[in-house]
């Protein structure tokens, strides 16, 4: 009887998907950094929407394992990357491709808000291995960027600027999702660290008063 609880018990259990997540994060960072940077043209809008789409699918099922299991930070952080980094980006990269003449700058202020809350969710990060922190932090420069120029209320130059300045902060982003999601499946399967993941700021910051 005990034996047969313990079974069903294992089988209940599920796996970190975080480094799925971070696998779809990544593709989009790439995808956003040839588009900002020019190594696409905008020819290349309805293939990035599909990956986008894709990714959709991944992180909303990423955030409700997440929020299953408890997690606050991570489970709603993907929950609305899934639905406005993912989801209303591809679907925008499609109405924008069709229908050119569309009134953007609403995006400005949609992404500020977005900005607003990546920064405030930020400090949240802190307990969450040094990496991911790492993350946030950088993807706040790209998201800033990003609603600054989709305003377009600043010159032509300076746009430009911005937009080199998210995809590089993009491209740190998609580098830095993929060594954790790299850590996170190596690490977890072997049962030891292969790759090194060093952890939380909060953790190593209570060690020293401790010390």
């Amino acid at each position: 009887m005990d034996e047969n609880k313990t079974q069903n018990d294992h089988s209940q259990h599920w796996s970190n998907p975080t480094p799925a997540g971070l696998v779809a994060l990544a593709v989009a960072c790439f995808c956003f950094f040839a588009l900002l940077t020019g190594s696409v043209d905008a020819s290349a809008m309805p293939l990035l929407a599909c990956f986008l789409l894709g990714g959709f699918v991944i992180q909303f099922v990423v955030a409700l394992l997440d929020l299953k299991a408890n997690n606050l930070s991570g489970g709603n952080t993907y929950l609305y990357f899934s639905a406005f980094f993912m989801l209303v980006s591809g679907l925008e990269m499609l109405l924008k491709y069709y229908e050119p003449g569309l009134d953007a700058r609403i995006d400005g202020w949609a992404w500020t808000a977005l900005a607003l809350v990546v920064l405030l969710w930020t400090p949240a990060f802190f307990k969450s291995p040094a990496i991911l922190f790492e993350l946030i932090v950088v993807l706040n420069f790209a998201i800033i960027s990003i609603a600054i120029h989709d305003f377009g209320i600043v010159s032509a130059g300076f746009s430009n600027v911005l937009a080199h300045i998210a995809a590089y902060a993009l491209l740190i982003c998609g580098l830095l999702g993929i060594y954790l999601s790299a850590a996170l499946v190596v690490n977890g399967t072997f049962g030891k660290e292969i790759f090194p993941n060093p952890s939380p700021f909060y953790t190593k910051l209570q060690n020293r008063k401790k010390n």
